[in-house]
């Protein structure tokens, strides 16, 4: 089915950024599963071709693009790769940046955002913590006052682009009597006296994202470093976690959907008792039932990424994006691995990589049943 929310300058783009890949990722996908990160010349090379700071202004070092396809055409071509990508640069330049450039105050913006759009300096998200999952409200990771700074203490964990990072935008609470109303965030740099970090975490899959643990032991910030306005922080999580989401489902069509036509092609070349497997009826009829659930979920994905371009998407309807994609990823690439035989079990192949990425879209940016959870309310039940 023809794709019709993209126009002549973001199919450009997208030959731009098919450029990168084509020279400075895939070959080095390889090195990446290895070192379990990407290594910062990924980040400086990906910040020369300006696909870094999409969002933000020209003053600070990026194109501002003010229009959200070109994200989605960026993340659709680094999913293609491996599901990791769109994740640490999803979180790096359309998760995490966005809290500077809409919160953050001029000094803010003009010390960290054109390191961010150069890709000397990393950023990462700190909400998940040991204890909480997607219950941001009951975090404890606390910054007290000491005089005219605070003084913060507590840990966060499955923080994507943890190790290597260096500004992780953090939520902490400021005040421990609000509950949800007491929560701030806070810009604590990688170079603080007292932030730590743990090992790189050893996942199942994501293999090239380094995923770590943030340990904070009497940091001390000052009101400098305060994004956004104090106690505010849960509510302008809230604000920032749809394009999280269609971030997140925007990736999870594309990654699945590189790894049908994958299976496909597979399918085609691959023979058993005399014939491609593909010309099998069961086979046959399963690759278009897959066809179409892509196509499907595609096209409700397409319609987010308009509505969310023109400043009309919901947090509902970005939740559905999010399980409904993330669901439907899960389910055609176990039927890829299947189409594979013993071979889609091999982690040499790209299917069996995919199949084990996937299954972390269904728990992260908020849990499939926490979706489930906020579209049901919002039907009043």
């Amino acid at each position: 089915m023809k794709r019709e929310i993209y126009d002549e300058d973001h199919e450009a783009f997208r030959a731009s950024v098919k450029e990168f890949v084509d020279r400075s990722v895939l070959p080095h996908t390889e090195e990446h599963i290895a070192a379990k990160a990407l290594p910062r010349e990924f980040w400086l090379e990906a910040g020369k071709q300006g696909l870094l700071g999409l969002c933000v202004p020209e003053e600070y070092g990026g194109s501002d693009a003010g229009d959200f396809r070109f994200n989605a055409v960026l993340q659709e071509e680094l999913a293609k790769v491996g599901a990791a990508y769109p994740t640490c640069h999803g979180i790096h330049a359309d998760i995490t940046a966005p809290y500077i450039v809409e919160l953050g105050t001029s000094e803010q913006k003009e010390r960290w955002l054109p390191g961010v759009c150069s890709g000397e300096i990393l950023l990462g998200i700190g909400m998940t913590e040991p204890s909480g999952g997607s219950d941001l409200a009951a975090l404890k990771t606390t910054a007290v006052r000491d005089g005219d700074a605070w003084i913060i203490n507590g840990s966060k964990t499955f923080i994507t682009n943890g190790y290597s990072g260096d500004l992780f935008v953090t939520a902490v609470r400021t005040d421990p009597e609000k509950g949800p109303k007491g929560i701030t965030l806070f810009g604590i740099e990688a170079t603080m006296e007292g932030f730590s970090r743990g090992r790189k975490l050893d996942k199942v899959g994501m293999e090239e994202s380094d995923t770590a643990e943030l340990f904070f032991e009497n940091v001390r910030v000052t009101d400098a470093e305060i994004i956004g306005e104090l106690d505010m922080g849960f509510i302008h999580m809230m604000q920032k976690l749809p394009q999280e989401r269609l971030g997140c489902a925007v990736a999870n069509v594309a990654h699945a959907k590189q790894i049908l036509l994958e299976t496909i092609e597979y399918a085609k070349e691959r023979h058993a008792f005399g014939a491609p497997i593909g010309t099998f009826q069961h086979n046959k009829f399963l690759l278009a039932d897959l066809v179409t659930r892509i196509e499907a979920a595609e096209a409700y994905i397409d319609k987010c990424v308009l509505n969310h371009s023109q400043g009309t998407l919901t947090a509902i309807d970005a939740a559905k994006a999010k399980w409904f994609s993330s669901q439907v990823q899960s389910e055609v690439l176990d039927h890829c691995v299947q189409l594979h035989g013993g071979y889609g079990f091999m982690n040499e192949y790209r299917v069996a990589r995919a199949w084990r990425d996937a299954r972390v879209t269904k728990i992260w940016a908020g849990s499939n049943e926490i979706m489930k959870e906020l579209i049901g309310r919002d039907l009043g039940l």
